[in-house]
């Protein structure tokens, strides 16, 4: 039988505008301007509003960024102005830990996502274990996920659901995916598990619409997005666009067109210094499958080094640098510099 659009199952929008909008503004987000979201998005009924620090619960720090808050502090903010919206938050084991888990569940967090490196899902064990037996819904996901195939991805996966995960996905770090790609990659994923599939996309090379679009019809069910695209380097999936999309698409999301627009103005006019972009540098780090978040530092050591920031992203790819690693930016800037003496 033939499905037809109004028969499509519906999607379910995880909005991290609060998190990984942070890494645009070098973490420094205040409590008014996450409560003037954070109540636009609960208006709007987005189901799931992410919050933290860019890189996570327990990740504020002199090597990839102090936030101007502390996780309580955020955390207790957002879940005030939430009355509706559940609220989420994450976490990479070796920056957060299980007493971050704990005060972060006992702010009010009620989603809980492990993240790990995309061949790495086994460091995951302990904290989504965690997250479960404090409450909150355990999710699991896969960063940087272009570095492998799909059999590995899925099977990566299936291992963070014999762990506790409820929702289990892949998170396009650099922007590196076509729609294709990802298509191969979320069928594998959702052939292997039986919990929801979640998709978490960037613009680098401007298909982070198309390729939320591709990972639904691929079997994704929970799609990340954030208001006007507010993320690292040329930004995630854009909200709002997104929305219209998957309306027009025949996927009920449960938002308000009108709403989900006003709450992507009070993005704008609230925590942007400047809108999302896909400039050279975007491009470079989609192309060369580097982390959306090295834009800034990147920006800065090439600077400094008086280089093109075009061949430091080149160069980081290359060497398969990824998150955490930021050190190794100022190291690559000063070989290249050397090189060209």
């Amino acid at each position: 039988m033939k499905r037809t659009p109004h028969d499509r199952p519906p999607i379910l929008i995880h909005d991290p505008t609060l998190r990984d909008g942070h890494h645009a503004v070098g973490h420094q987000l205040d409590a008014d301007q996450l409560r003037a979201y954070a109540t636009a998005a609960n208006a709007a009924g987005i189901p799931v509003v992410e919050v933290g620090h860019g890189n996570g619960l327990g990740a504020s720090s002199l090597q990839i960024g102090r936030a101007l808050l502390d996780d309580a502090t955020m955390l207790t903010t957002v879940r005030q102005a939430l009355t509706s919206s559940r609220m989420g938050v994450f976490m990479a084991p070796g920056w957060g830990t299980s007493q971050d888990l704990t005060t972060a569940v006992r702010c009010g967090a009620d989603v809980v996502r492990i993240a790990a490196h995309c061949t790495e899902a086994d460091v995951t064990e302990r904290h989504l274990g965690a997250a479960r037996d404090l409450g909150a819904e355990a999710q699991g996901v896969l960063l940087m996920s272009h570095m492998t195939g799909p059999g590995q991805l899925a099977e990566q996966c299936a291992l963070m659901v014999t762990y506790g995960a409820q929702a289990v996905g892949i998170m396009d770090s650099a922007g590196h995916y076509l729609p294709a790609d990802v298509t191969e990659r979320v069928q594998a994923i959702a052939a292997a598990v039986n919990v929801p599939v979640i998709f978490h996309g960037h613009n680098n090379l401007g298909l982070a619409v198309a390729n939320s679009l591709a990972a639904v019809d691929a079997g994704a069910c929970v799609i990340d997005a954030t208001a006007r695209g507010f993320g690292a380097g040329a930004g995630n999936t854009q909200l709002e666009a997104l929305v219209a999309v998957l309306e027009r698409h025949g996927h009920s999301t449960g938002i308000g067109l009108r709403e989900i627009l006003a709450a992507a103005d009070v993005a704008a006019d609230r925590l942007m210094k400047e809108a999302p972009s896909i400039d050279s540098v975007a491009v470079a780090s989609g192309m060369a499958g580097v982390f959306s978040g090295f834009k800034r530092p990147v920006l800065e050591s090439a600077r400094a080094e008086g280089l093109d920031p075009v061949e430091l992203f080149l160069a980081l790819g290359e060497r398969q640098v990824v998150a955490g690693q930021e050190d190794l930016i100022g190291d690559v800037a000063r070989q290249l510099k050397a090189a060209t003496r």
